[in-house]
């Protein structure tokens, strides 16, 4: 069964599609957002904030969301029955 997170304002992905959770802020993680907006493979789940973490997808695509990449993986983690003990 595929299992879904939030990752900010109604957005919903799916965990077991999700190969990274990163920081957009190193400069090869900024040139993959701007060839991903090119190539129209960049899905803005921002909803005009700033975008604080990239979730690389299976298919090549990247997600940019304004949660940061620790929020995401630790829903992430509970979904998946885990506890985050930090």
């Amino acid at each position: 069964m595929n299992k879904l997170i939030h990752i900010g304002f109604g957005n919903i992905v799916n965990t077991e599609k999700i190969i990274a959770v990163v920081s957009p802020d190193s400069a090869p993680v900024k040139r993959m957002v701007q060839h991903a907006k090119e190539a129209g493979t960049a899905i803005d789940a921002t909803q005009g904030r700033k975008t604080k973490s990239v979730l690389v997808m299976e298919n090549s695509q990247l997600v940019l969301s304004a949660l940061l990449p620790e929020t995401i993986a630790n829903r992430a983690q509970t979904e998946n029955g885990e506890i985050n003990e930090a």
